[in-house]
C-alpha cells in the first residue's frame, strides 16, 4: 500500500495528456464558454501570488468542462512595454532576447501548477505577426478621425524616461516605478477616446481661457510670469485642501446673469483644466477653497451667503468658514426659503427660458496619450514627409518591424532609442515618393492588449486581425478573470477599442466582457507579495517537496477568492495532508477499486439501511455545496475544498465502520462506498486534477475524468435528517438533544421540557436551531 500520493512519477504523464483536452474546436460554438485569463508580462518569474489568478481560470475552466460546455481557455504574453524592458535593462540584457527567455520560463511554471491553455492559440504581443495587427489598427483609427498628435503638457517618468498616461499617475507618481513624475511639451500620438465619453461614462476636453482673458485684460507680462509658476506646480498638490490659493486679477469682468452685477475674473492656481472646462464661478460662501482665495485676494471682494442651516433664524454671524452643507436659500430673491437642492433646478429653469443656460455633462476622462520614448514596443506606423505631412504606412507594408539591432537604452531627451536607427528612421514617402522619416515613438502596451481576446479565435490568419464570423459568434468573453490592479485602465481601453471596432462594422457586439471577476491580491509578512519587498513565495520549492496539487489545494483554499489573504507556508503542509488522505482512501482499497470501472453500481436510497444513510446524504449535501459555490457565479472554492474534507473524513468513518462488509463484497455496502469515492473525485478533480485523473485510471476508466459529467443531486436528501438541537438556560448552553428535522416549535418545547436537568418558567424556541430556557436562580 502507498501512503503517499506519488505525484512526482504521475505529473508529468497527465500534463501531456491536457495538452489534446484544452485543444477547442472553435467552429463549434454551441454551448461555447470562453473562459479568459489575463494574459502576463513575461517581465520574470511567476510566484505563487501570481498563481492565484491562473489556478482559479484552470479549475473553472475543467468544471465548465464537466458541465458539458465547449470550453475555450488560451493564452498568450502581453511581451511589450516597460515591466518587460525595465527588467531587461536591470538585467544587461536585450528585451527581446529577455522576454523570450521568460516565456520559455513561465510556460514551464505553468506546467509545473497543472494549468493548461490551449496553446495552439498562443500569441505574442511583441512578435511582428501580431503587432502588424496593433499597427493596423492605429491606422484604422487614425483615418477614422480618432489617432492625433499634438503638442501637449504631458506626464513625464524621469526614471522610465517616458511619457505616461494620466491614468498611469497615482497620487503624482509613476504606478510602474513610484517615481515623482514631471510635466514636459511633447508632440505625443492620442487616441480620441473622449469622443466615446458618453458611452464609457467619463470627461469632456478642457477648454482653454487664460491666454484669452490675459490679451483682453491688457496685463500679458504678468499674467504669463504666473501661468509659469503655476505650471511647476503638480496637479496632485493643487488638489490638497491646504495649498496656498494663489491668484492674478486679469483686469476683466463677467457678469452674473441671474443678478446683472460684475465679476471680477482671476486665474487661480487651485482651478484645474482637468475638471469641467476649467473655468468656474467661485463662490467664496460655500467653498472653502474660493473662501480662502478672497481672503487672500489684492480686491475686496464679498462673501455672501447664500445657503443658510435649515430651521436657523435671525441674523446669520460672519462666517469663519465656507458653510459646505445643506439648508435654505437666502440673499436669492425669488428663491429665498427654498431647499437649496431644489432650488438649483429652479434656477436653473429660469435661466433657460431666457437662453442664459444649458445643461450639459462633464466628463472626467482625456484622450488616451499612447506615445512612448522607449524601445520595446510596437511601431507607431507613420511617416512624416516634408511636402504631404504625416502620413500612415500603407497596410500592405505592414508590419513596421522593430529592429533589434539599436541600443535601447532610454536617452531621456524625450525621444525614442529608435531615432538613433537610421536604417529605420529614413525611408519614402507612400504618396509622392519623396524621402522622408518614420515616426521613431511606439506604442503604449495597453494598446497591445486592448484587442488581444479578439485575435484568439484566429492566431495564425495572415489576411486580417481577427476572424470576425468566429469572434461573432464566441464573444463577449463569457467570464474573464484577472487581477484588480488591471481593472481599471485595460478594461478603458479595451471597452474603447471594442466600441470603435463595433462602429466600423468589424463586429456585432459593443462590450468585450459577459462578467469579470478580479481575484484577491497574496500577502505575505503584511505586504503584497512583490519582487521589490523581497517576500515573494517561489512555487517550485512546494512543488517539488509537495506536489502541484498540494499548492492547487492551499491556493484555493487560503480564503475567499475575491479577498487578499495572507500566504502561510506551514499552512500549505494541511493541504498536503489532505491530498494524502484522500489517495490512501484509494490505496488502502485498491484491491476492491482497480476493478470498479467494470462493475455497474446503483444505489437505491430508499433501500438503504438507516446506518448506511447518513454518509448518502453527505454525498448529495456536498455536491450540491460544491457546484453551487464554485459555479454559483461565487468561485468559492474554499467552501467547495472544506465540504470535500468533510466528506473524506465521512468516507474514512464509513470505511472503518464497515470494514468487513466491505471485505465480504456486500452490494449495497461497497455500492456506496465505491459511489462516495467517485463524486469525491469527480468534484475534486478540478483542483486536484493529478490526483484524481491518477485514481480514475487506476480505478479501470479509460477516458479522461474531465470528459465525465458532474454529478447530479439527488435534491430529497440536501437538507439534514436530523440535526442538533442545543438548549439555554439563562443564556447559557445546558443540553444538545438529536431531534428530527422540520419538528414544530411546541414539541421542541416539550422535548426540552422533559429534559431532567430542566426546571423552567419561560422558554424562547427557534425551530432548527436553539430552544432557550429561562429559570430563577437557585
Amino acid at each position: 500500500m502507498e501512503d503517499y500520493f506519488p505525484f512526482k512519477d504521475v505529473e508529468e504523464k497527465w500534463h501531456k495528456r491536457w495538452e489534446e483536452l484544452f485543444r477547442c474546436d472553435v467552429a463549434k460554438s454551441e454551448n461555447k464558454f470562453y473562459c479568459l485569463m489575463m494574459f502576463p508580462y513575461p517581465s520574470g518569474n511567476l510566484h505563487v501570488g501570481h498563481g492565484r489568478n491562473y489556478i482559479i481560470g484552470d479549475a473553472l475552466a475543467r468544471f465548465k468542462m464537466m458541465e458539458g460546455a465547449n470550453v475555450l481557455a488560451p493564452m498568450g504574453w502581453d511581451a511589450f512595454g516597460l515591466p518587460a524592458e525595465n527588467a531587461a535593462i536591470k538585467n544587461n540584457i536585450h528585451p527581446a532576447e529577455w522576454t523570450k527567455n521568460n516565456i520559455k520560463r513561465m510556460k514551464e511554471q505553468f506546467d509545473r501548477w497543472g494549468v493548461t491553455y490551449d496553446w495552439s492559440r498562443e500569441i505574442t504581443s511583441c512578435e511582428p505577426e501580431y503587432y502588424k495587427w496593433t499597427q493596423w489598427l492605429f491606422i484604422r483609427l487614425y483615418k477614422a478621425g480618432l489617432a492625433y498628435k499634438q503638442a501637449a503638457s504631458v506626464n513625464w517618468c524621469p526614471s522610465c524616461k517616458t511619457v505616461l498616461a494620466n491614468e498611469q499617475v497615482v497620487g503624482g507618481e509613476c504606478e510602474r516605478c513610484g517615481s515623482k513624475v514631471e510635466q514636459k511639451k511633447l508632440e505625443q500620438w492620442f487616441f480620441k477616446t473622449r469622443k466615446y465619453a458618453e458611452r464609457l461614462l467619463q470627461d469632456l476636453d478642457k477648454l482653454p481661457m487664460a491666454e484669452v482673458l490675459i490679451e483682453r485684460g491688457g496685463v500679458k507680462e504678468e499674467g504669463v510670469r504666473f501661468i509659469e509658476e503655476v505650471k511647476q506646480i503638480q496637479v496632485a498638490e493643487r488638489e490638497k485642501a491646504q495649498f496656498t490659493k494663489k491668484g492674478f486679477f486679469t483686469g476683466c469682468y463677467a457678469v452674473n446673469p441671474a443678478t446683472n452685477k460684475k465679476i471680477p475674473v482671476f486665474l487661480a492656481s487651485y482651478v484645474l483644466m482637468e475638471y469641467g472646462t476649467g473655468v468656474v464661478m467661485g463662490v467664496p460662501a460655500h467653498d472653502q477653497r474660493d473662501f480662502e482665495f478672497v481672503k487672500e485676494s489684492p480686491l475686496e471682494i464679498p462673501v455672501i451667503q447664500v445657503i443658510r442651516p435649515s430651521g436657523s433664524h435671525g441674523e446669520l454671524p460672519e462666517l469663519e468658514a465656507a458653510y459646505t452643507n445643506e439648508g435654505e436659500m437666502i440673499n436669492s430673491g425669488p428663491f429665498d426659503g427654498i431647499k437649496n437642492s431644489i432650488a438649483m433646478e429652479k434656477i436653473y429653469e429660469t435661466l433657460a427660458e431666457k437662453g442664459m443656460a444649458k445643461k450639459a455633462v462633464h466628463y472626467r476622462l482625456k484622450d488616451w496619450l499612447i506615445s512612448r520614448q522607449r524601445y520595446w514596443g510596437a511601431p507607431i506606423p507613420m511617416i512624416h514627409c516634408k511636402r504631404c505631412g504625416t502620413v500612415p504606412v500603407p497596410e500592405e507594408d505592414l508590419p513596421v518591424v522593430l529592429p533589434e539591432d539599436v541600443d535601447f537604452m532610454p536617452r531621456g531627451d524625450g525621444k525614442s532609442p529608435l531615432a538613433t536607427s537610421e536604417e529605420f528612421v529614413k525611408t519614402k514617402c507612400p504618396v509622392c515618393g519623396d524621402d522622408a522619416e518614420r515616426d521613431t515613438d511606439t506604442m503604449d502596451t495597453f494598446v497591445d492588449s486592448s484587442w488581444y481576446f479578439l485575435r484568439y479565435l484566429s492566431p495564425n490568419i495572415d489576411e486580417k486581425a481577427f476572424d470576425s464570423d468566429l469572434v461573432n459568434r464566441w464573444l463577449p468573453v463569457d467570464q474573464y478573470i484577472g487581477g484588480i490592479e488591471h481593472a481599471i485602465l485595460h478594461l478603458l481601453y479595451s471597452r474603447f477599442i471594442v466600441k470603435f471596432l463595433y462602429d466600423e462594422g468589424l463586429i456585432d457586439f459593443d462590450e468585450p466582457f459577459e462578467r469579470l471577476f478580479t481575484q484577491g491580491m497574496i500577502y505575505r509578512d503584511g505586504a503584497k507579495m512583490s519582487k521589490s519587498k523581497g517576500n515573494v513565495v517561489s512555487p517550485e520549492p512546494l512543488i517539488e517537496k509537495y506536489g502541484a496539487d498540494t499548492v492547487r489545494i492551499y491556493t484555493l483554499f487560503i480564503g475567499p477568492p475575491e479577498k487578499d489573504a495572507e500566504w502561510n507556508d506551514r499552512a500549505v503542509e494541511g493541504a498536503y495532508r489532505f491530498i494524502n488522505r484522500v489517495w490512501r482512501l484509494y490505496s488502502k482499497n485498491a484491491q476492491l477499486l482497480d476493478n470498479v470501472a467494470d462493475r455497474s453500481v446503483s444505489i437505491d436510497p430508499e433501500a438503504l439501511p438507516a446506518e448506511m444513510i447518513p454518509l448518502y446524504r453527505k454525498v448529495q449535501q456536498t455536491t450540491h455545496k460544491v457546484i453551487e459555490g464554485v459555479l454559483g457565479g461565487s468561485f468559492h472554492f474554499n467552501t467547495a475544498i472544506s465540504s470535500l474534507m468533510e466528506l473524506t473524513n465521512e468516507i474514512y468513518a464509513f470505511n472503518e465502520r464497515f470494514k468487513e462488509e466491505i471485505a465480504k463484497q456486500d452490494e449495497a455496502i461497497v455500492g456506496l462506498f465505491v459511489l462516495s469515492i467517485k463524486n469525491l473525485l469527480l468534484l475534486l478533480s478540478p483542483m486536484a486534477p493529478h490526483l484524481s485523473e491518477e485514481i480514475w485510471e487506476r480505478m479501470g476508466f479509460k477516458e479522461s475524468i474531465f470528459k465525465q459529467t458532474l454529478p447530479t443531486v439527488d435534491s430529497k436528501y440536501i437538507l439534514a435528517e436530523k440535526y442538533t438541537l442545543v438548549v439555554q438556560i439563562n443564556g447559557k448552553i445546558r443540553a444538545k438533544i438529536e431531534v428530527e428535522k422540520d419538528t414544530d416549535s411546541d414539541k421542541l418545547k416539550k422535548i426540552a421540557l422533559e429534559n431532567k436537568r430542566i426546571a423552567a418558567l419561560k422558554t424562547i424556541t427557534i425551530p432548527g436551531k436553539l430552544v432557550n430556557i429561562v429559570v430563577k436562580e437557585r
